[in-house]
């Protein structure tokens, strides 16, 4: 089979296409034919960042048909369609994945509406949970455009949100505005207008009540000061970056960070019923996850590319097939 690896860290050009064996799944893993693998920003830095042993290969959100299951797995068969996230060789036409992180596919889904929906709405669901948003609230959404930005504006509309402001940067912006709008955006604003100074919130409806953050580093000053008095900033990037105790203080607000993998750890039910919630939507046609690309395995450094650069209007995604 083929699968990418990198052998040193850097741009998307480090990624290489190998050749190997097919592997065998292990105690509790079950062996998909790959036919979908969504592609994050967590992961393209890890790939040029480092922090795992050399040589490495992407892990990510992967959709496909199972065609061999390890000892002791139950609730799984052969010709089964599911996704999951596996931490390692999901960019390969085989992957293995544990079956605590897998889930069903539904009859009337593809892979790609699975790797586009599943991980990025339950981050999304999550984030917007953490906020405890009253009705009609008002909510700023950062890298909207993305892949897990596209569903939480959607998403903050549908659970109802009274007014919902999308923040990009400026790559591509004219096209993520409108993009963003025919989504439910209220106000599409980039992150240069949030940093100004002189920043003028009535541009976009006021200061906003939460704030959805998956930027960090330095946006973090100019999310935190679209917040109103009293306004909870939900931090979920791996980002970084710093905030200054005086600026909680002063407006009374309040920075809550949000990580998916809590969730499955310790409360796996909640998990599974925001993932029921979200194809519940999308088969309802209230939940619609955009894909920007479709690329094909060899395709992987521009997959990363676009996902770098952040010119992408919803999910990336490699068609192993």
């Amino acid at each position: 089979m083929r699968r990418v690896r990198y052998h040193q860290n850097g741009g998307p050009e480090v990624l290489q296409l190998e050749e190997t064996d097919v592997p065998r799944p292990g105690p509790g893993e079950l062996l998909l034919r790959t036919e979908a693998v969504g592609v994050t920003l967590p992961v393209v830095r890890k790939v040029r960042g480092g922090g795992l042993p050399l040589p490495a290969s992407p892990g990510g959100e992967v959709a496909g048909e199972v065609v061999a299951t390890g000892p002791g797995v139950t609730g799984f068969a052969v010709g089964d369609r599911v996704t999951g996230l596996c931490f390692a060789d999901a960019y390969a036409d085989h992957s293995l994945l544990n079956t605590a992180m897998a889930s069903p596919i539904p009859d009337d889904a593809s892979a790609t509406d699975a790797v586009a929906l599943v991980r990025c709405g339950l981050v999304a669901r999550g984030a917007y949970a953490a906020a405890r948003p009253a009705a009609g609230e008002s909510v700023m959404v950062t890298a909207a455009a993305s892949g897990v930005g596209h569903l939480a504006v959607q998403l903050a509309k549908e659970l109802g949100a009274g007014r919902v402001v999308a923040a990009v940067g400026s790559a591509a912006a004219e096209a993520k505005a409108g993009f963003l709008r025919e989504l439910g955006a209220d106000h599409v604003v980039t992150y240069d207008d949030l940093a100004r100074e002189e920043a003028d919130a009535d541009r976009w409806g006021g200061a906003v009540d939460v704030v959805l953050d998956a930027v960090g580093g330095e946006f973090l000053s100019p999310a935190l000061a679209a917040l109103a008095p009293g306004g909870r900033l939900v931090a979920y990037s791996s980002g970084g970056g710093t905030i200054e105790a005086y600026d909680l203080l002063v407006g009374a607000k309040s920075v809550i960070g949000f990580q998916m993998a809590l969730i499955a750890r310790h409360r796996p039910e909640l998990m599974e019923q925001w993932r029921q919630e979200l194809w519940e939507l999308f088969a309802a046609g209230r939940l619609r996850p955009r894909v920007h690309a479709e690329l094909p395995l060899e395709a992987a450094a521009r997959a990363h590319e676009i996902t770098e650069t952040r010119v992408n209007l919803g999910k990336v995604v490699l068609r192993p097939a």
